[in-house]
């Protein structure tokens, strides 16, 4: 257990030792929205009101935003890599952004502009999109994965046409080399940022304001209350600084707590120091969308600006959490049972009372991705995806 942390059971609790400082980032324009309106596929995705859950945890109301099946694809990811992925195209060939009323247009405008291609590095779903989005514009894309990646998760991206690249090393080094593929033809699109590279993975920040927006209206639609506390995963940071730039300015304010696994546990230790820092680990988990060693250089500041507190967790509470959804007829991968996997490890332990985690308590849980890995999801919950009521 790192010095200062609570104990929470398996998990490591902490305030944000940086909150109020850096800067949140500005909610974007309804033209992200307009966009995935254009895309095939696009509709809200489930807000589910798990009744029974929040019972079993003394809390008030428990809400999960399930982004296992969204825009055809089996996590969130899509929303940031498309965006980005248009962005980048309008900058680099200077089309109009508006110029156009459906992807297919805007595909035949592109074609005119000589062959391009898309790269990019993943753990899983972000490389899928980002082949997806070359598929459906008709471009050629290339992908780099770390050694350890399923075969489930690379056969997947291969599905989309894309090449895949396995690296002898760790995430990181998969942003590395694919980084080191842009050219005048070849447009890099990171979910992730570094030192003069920026506008890309900021417009993929922009991109996830969708869940949040369609968040906003099925609570409405659903005559539930507004969350008092948001459970969000970390990864590189970026759907965390989405969460920020939605929830900062809401009134009242929800507690916004971060979660990622205690051997990728990156946003964490860039809090404690005030800045990005690269961590040593073995990165073992089944987490594997959120096995990260280095925040995002432009999350980072939103995450310090206004997280309230993080948690690390041990793969234990996710794989605990898959369980439970499968009870509630919700399929959720590793990944995307962390929120859950947080809130159970919190609600078990010697802190809920100082998080305000009471009957009163109203949380919002965001799934990112549903079971991306079939033959690991059947080991942990002991059921196939197919076989789980929903």
């Amino acid at each position: 257990m790192r010095k200062g942390s609570l104990s929470v059971s398996s998990g490591q609790l902490r305030k944000n030792p940086q909150l109020g400082s850096g800067a949140t980032i500005d909610p974007p324009s309804e033209a992200v929205a307009r966009f995935h309106r254009t895309l095939p596929g696009y509709a809200h995705t489930p807000l589910v009101d798990l009744t029974l859950v929040a019972s079993d945890l003394g809390l008030g109301r428990v809400v999960v935003k399930v982004e296992s099946n969204r825009l055809q694809l089996p996590s969130f990811k899509m929303l940031g890599a498309s965006w980005a992925t248009f962005r980048a195209l309008v900058e680099h060939t200077g089309l109009d952004p508006e110029g156009w009323d459906t992807l297919d247009e805007f595909s035949e405008e592109l074609s005119s502009h000589g062959p391009l291609n898309l790269a990019a590095a993943t753990d899983g779903n972000h490389g899928r999109a980002i082949a997806r989005m070359a598929r459906l514009l008709g471009l050629d894309a290339r992908i780099w994965v770390p050694y350890d990646m399923a075969q489930a998760r690379i056969d997947a991206i291969e599905s989309e046409g894309a090449e895949v690249i396995v690296i002898d090393g760790y995430y990181d080094d998969a942003i590395e080399e694919s980084a080191a593929a842009a050219s005048d033809t070849t447009l890099v699109i990171s979910d992730t940022s570094w030192d003069g590279y920026e506008d890309v993975p900021g417009w993929v920040i922009d991109g996830y304001s969708t869940i949040f927006a369609e968040v906003d209206t099925q609570l409405v639609e659903q005559n539930l209350g507004v969350p008092t506390h948001v459970i969000t995963p970390m990864g590189v940071g970026a759907l965390g600084a989405a969460t920020v730039a939605h929830y900062d300015a809401k009134d009242p304010r929800p507690t916004i707590i971060g979660v990622e696994p205690s051997e990728a546990a990156c946003v964490q230790a860039a809090l404690d120091v005030g800045k990005v820092i690269t961590i040593e680990s073995e990165f073992r988990t089944s987490m594997v969308g959120l096995n990260c060693g280095t925040a995002s250089l432009i999350a980072f500041p939103a995450l310090a600006h206004g997280l309230d507190w993080t948690i690390a967790i041990d793969d234990d509470w996710a794989e605990r959490a898959m369980r439970l959804y499968a009870d509630q007829g919700i399929v959720s991968g590793e990944s995307g049972a962390a929120t859950m996997g947080a809130l159970l490890a919190v609600t078990d332990g010697p802190n809920r009372t100082e998080l305000g985690l009471d009957d009163d308590a109203e949380v919002l849980l965001i799934i990112t991705e549903g079971a991306t890995d079939p033959h690991n999801y059947e080991r942990i919950v002991g059921k196939s995806p197919q076989d789980v009521d929903t």
